[in-house]
């Protein structure tokens, strides 16, 4: 009994601390500044964790590519490029409310493709799309869910913040890691389109606006939203091609978001000058996290905490599939209180090396195992954008939606999207070949 006190108590310190509207990264360094104190570790622990900080976050190349895929996301959205993308692609499908529906969720995935920023992606849905969802017809609800939604692939479909940070925790190869999520990506689409259609049937037909005739309409839609796809297809192809790291691609990403601000005759200093103070900003929140997540990690497992993990997934029995189910539901339940960053770098050390060692039966092992694994959690922690009462996306939606619609009706319209998310997790589970086919 006493072996569990320690890792559990610093458990619900932490928790409590995150919970209270303490900064994340100095919870996490503080708690374990405390318990190398009050668990007798040697003061040779503080020589471990520099050297780990020094070694897994300072001089870690891949973790260069973040803010490169930040700024590059702010640049598009600033500049209005991304803006302008979304008025063609709902010109090319709005003709009726199920057009209109999935033009919102094709210009979702060129947001979630072109700059994985969840928060930027939900506010330029809403600002732009919420006012035209609601005028073909459909209840609020719907449309705020089938916004949050689409905002929140930002994180899953790569370039994802996320899948680099997955991919470094589980020693995976990051472009491996990109291959495997553009399987779930589209699954996720394709059950977001079918929902969308179906709530579409009845509804009146949207007006059209003044006809321009079809191969202008169709010049006027690929000059909208073929640079923006370009750059996405350079991106991402040179990455799982092999022919540029995630870091080189992520400097051609952000090198190529200027080329199209000049080319549609957006550039402007002050909009690169705005973009990199904010991806300053970001990228620092995100680095402290991880010093104090690298922390947290050295001390929680120096005071028996991995041990204490391993002891009660046993209580579940022996099955590799029980112990991946309380797993994943471990990671969505943390869902409706942290944040994805807090649960990736605190709970996929651990979690891994168990993972790992487990024989699922579906022929997957080593690399290829770890990999379905992270794309697993990757699809999971997606949810832990849209479930309140801490649902980022949730948050987003409502500061730029502001009268137009009510909390309640944002969180009654996001848990279809959150059923058709565990739809997908299951889908994933059973046939890992989704996930796998492309890595």
């Amino acid at each position: 009994m006493s072996d569990i006190i320690l890792p559990l108590a610093m458990a619900v310190l932490t928790l409590g601390g995150i919970l209270a509207g303490y900064r994340v990264a100095f919870v996490l360094a503080g708690t374990s500044a405390i318990f190398i104190l009050l668990s007798g570790l040697p003061t040779a622990f503080f020589n471990l964790i520099v050297s780990r900080i020094y070694a897994n976050v300072l001089t870690n190349w891949l973790l260069v590519a973040i803010p490169m895929f930040i700024f590059m996301g702010l640049i598009l959205e600033k500049s209005g490029v991304a803006e302008r993308a979304l008025k063609g692609a709902q010109r090319a499908l709005g003709g009726t409310a199920a057009g209109m529906g999935v033009a919102v969720l094709v210009i979702g995935v060129l947001l979630a493709a072109s700059s994985g920023v969840v928060g930027a992606s939900v506010v330029l849905l809403a600002l732009l799309a919420l006012p035209r969802m609601t005028e073909v017809g459909y209840d609020k609800p719907t449309s705020a869910g089938l916004i949050a939604a689409s905002g929140t692939l930002a994180i899953l479909i790569p370039p994802s913040v996320m899948l680099i940070i997955l991919g470094d925790q589980l020693q995976t190869p990051v472009p491996d890691m990109f291959a495997g999520a553009i399987g779930p990506g589209l699954l996720l689409v394709v059950l977001y389109g079918v929902y969308i259609i179906w709530r579409a049937r009845g509804l009146p037909r949207a007006a059209k606006g003044p006809t321009t005739g079809l191969l202008i309409g169709l010049g006027r839609t690929l000059v909208d939203v073929a640079p923006l796809l370009l750059l996405v297809v350079s991106v991402l192809g040179s990455i799982i091609a092999g022919l540029a790291t995630p870091t080189e691609a992520s400097g051609l990403g952000a090198f190529g978001a200027i080329l199209v601000t000049v080319l549609y005759r957006k550039f402007d200093a002050a909009i690169i000058l705005e973009a990199a103070r904010d991806t300053v900003l970001s990228t620092s929140m995100v680095a402290m996290v991880i010093v104090g997540a690298t922390c947290f990690s050295a001390v929680f497992k120096g005071v028996g905490g991995d041990a204490m993990i391993r002891d009660g997934l046993g209580l579940f029995g022996d099955s590799p599939w029980v112990v991946l189910m309380v797993v994943m539901g471990a990671i969505f339940v943390l869902g409706f209180v942290l944040d994805w960053l807090e649960i990736t770098l605190i709970l996929i050390p651990i979690f891994a090396p168990i993972i790992g060692g487990l024989d699922f039966g579906n022929g997957l092992s080593g690399q290829a195992l770890l990999i379905w694994f992270g794309i697993l959690v990757a699809v999971n922690l997606q949810t832990s954008f849209l479930t309140p009462p801490f649902g980022f996306a949730l948050f987003y939606l409502r500061g730029a939606a502001g009268d137009q619609i009510q909390t309640t009706e944002i969180y009654r319209g996001v848990i279809p999207f959150i059923a058709l998310q565990l739809l997908a997790l299951g889908l994933l589970m059973a046939f890992p070949w989704l996930i796998t086919g492309l890595v």
